[in-house]
């Protein structure tokens, strides 16, 4: 038998080896403990600044000039943990979600992330002023804290049926640092819950809804679509994010301004997008005018859909002309 003071010895043999590991593993780098992936050290201060690209000569098919005209609606955002989406592409649109990308009203929006941030899965909720024209700028600041370090907004194209553009869940922490500046350019997204095709359609409900989806220069694949540009391999970005983080004094607290930049800040210019002619199918033929057997002509014709824009395709003929055949010919009557 053994005596116990071996016993004791072993015990304290492995009790030491285990506070050896201890150590080691609390040596190594630094982990996060909140399960989102950021193990910053502490909060970090953004300006966010919101550019609308949306102008004639970029987006030249059935602009917006009034009632209402082309303009954004307020921004939207939410910073948050992987355990909440304010929106997703590729799944169904929540309540809230319709309701802001179909009429631009926020209640219902609001209300699931104050109901999320009682369970600590959203961190703060911020809203920007709206842009009265395609054009222009809103910018808040915002304080980001490493249990909550992604980002995600919407904002509401009008006029559209449901379309609007969007951050999903963009993480500003990169490992334990905070990324120092992030610009991500915008493309508008369908709700799937109106089947408007242009930006002034009136209110369709979609039944079934359909999901969020992507809207490209070629889909959906309609020439009715107000971003239906063939010739074009992408959208030009009808909108952009900058977000630039700010070095705080301590002295100063936290603070959130929501405000419009000077008109004096001009947005990004991007080439102008060639808008092809559109016309109508033809008509039928008309009656022969003059004599039939012989020098008489029946006319068609067709009118323009969309005049071309941007050095896009002129329009072609639209009247064109043939040589009578007997069916067609008026009878004189006697």
């Amino acid at each position: 038998m053994m005596s116990s003071e071996h016993l004791a010895c072993g015990w304290l043999q492995k009790l030491l080896v285990v506070l050896v590991k201890l150590c080691f593993a609390f040596a190594g780098p630094l982990r996060p403990l909140n399960g989102t992936g950021c193990a910053a050290r502490g909060p970090a201060s953004y300006i966010l600044v919101f550019t609308g690209h949306w102008s004639p000569q970029a987006f030249p098919k059935q602009y917006p000039l009034f009632r209402p005209p082309a303009q954004w609606s307020k921004l939207i955002a939410v910073s948050h943990n992987q355990h909440f989406r304010l929106w997703e592409e590729g799944s169904s649109a929540s309540s809230g979600v319709q309701s802001f990308a179909e009429v631009g009203v926020t209640v219902e929006l609001m209300k699931a992330a104050k109901e999320a941030r009682k369970k600590r899965t959203v961190g703060a909720m911020h809203r920007t002023a709206g842009i009265p024209n395609g054009i222009g700028h809103s910018s808040m600041e915002m304080l980001m804290v490493p249990r909550n370090p992604l980002l995600s907004l919407m904002v509401k194209i009008i006029p559209s049926p449901d379309w609007f553009v969007g951050l999903d869940s963009l993480n500003l922490c990169d490992g334990n640092r905070w990324k120092e500046e992030v610009t991500v350019d915008l493309q508008p997204y369908d709700a799937g819950t109106d089947s408007g095709f242009t930006f002034s359609s009136p209110n369709f409900p979609t039944s079934p809804p359909e999901n969020i989806t992507k809207i490209t220069s070629q889909m959906p694949n309609h020439p009715a679509n107000s971003f239906f540009y063939p010739r074009l391999k992408e959208l030009p970005p009808i909108a952009s994010i900058k977000i630039t983080r700010q070095r705080r004094s301590p002295d100063r607290q936290a603070s959130i301004s929501n405000h419009i930049l000077p008109n004096s800040i001009s947005p990004q210019r991007f080439s102008a997008t060639p808008l092809d002619c559109e016309v109508s199918l033809w008509s039928s033929w008309g009656l022969c005018l003059g004599p039939c057997s012989r020098g008489g002509v029946r006319h068609r014709t067709r009118y323009i859909l969309l005049r071309p824009a941007n050095a896009g395709s002129p329009c072609p003929e639209l009247e064109e002309q043939a040589e009578c055949v007997p069916h067609s010919c008026m009878k004189k009557r006697q």
